[in-house]
């Protein structure tokens, strides 16, 4: 039988992040989530560009004036990173799902070539953009 005279017994709180040693994959799972919080951002700029197309020439002429900004181009920059990072980590929980990588070498290195993988193809896109005339 359970002794429940004592109240409820003592329980360990849950590790924080100050408990744990850091390491690449901690990095990987909290970078995810703000990738996430990043894209429904970039939700809510595509919404906006689309009722500034919607709501005729001056308005679409002011928004992408905003995003045109070296503002706004930081911020489209950190929304490709965050869809390339968001590309590359998806296809590392794949291999997770399949029961591959969970060594943590393996797990070190799909990590870091996750997030390397986003900022140098960030980097390419942008370049070739700006080559291209786009921006």
């Amino acid at each position: 039988m359970t002794d429940t005279r004592g109240g409820l017994p003592e329980r360990p709180l849950s590790p924080h992040l100050q408990v744990w040693r850091w390491h690449i994959t901690m990095a990987c799972s909290i970078l995810h989530r703000a990738c996430v919080f990043a894209l429904y951002v970039g939700v809510l700029l595509l919404a906006g560009w689309a009722v500034a197309l919607a709501s005729g020439p001056d308005a679409y002429a002011c928004y992408t004036g905003a995003l045109g900004s070296p503002l706004g181009k930081l911020v489209l920059f950190g929304l490709t990173v965050a869809v390339l990072y968001n590309i590359a980590y998806t296809v590392r929980q794949t291999f997770w799902d399949a029961g591959k990588g969970f060594t943590p070498k393996t797990a070190d290195m799909t990590g870091a070539g996750a997030i390397a993988f986003a900022v140098v193809g960030a980097i390419v896109v942008w370049v070739i953009a700006a080559q291209t005339g786009a921006l």
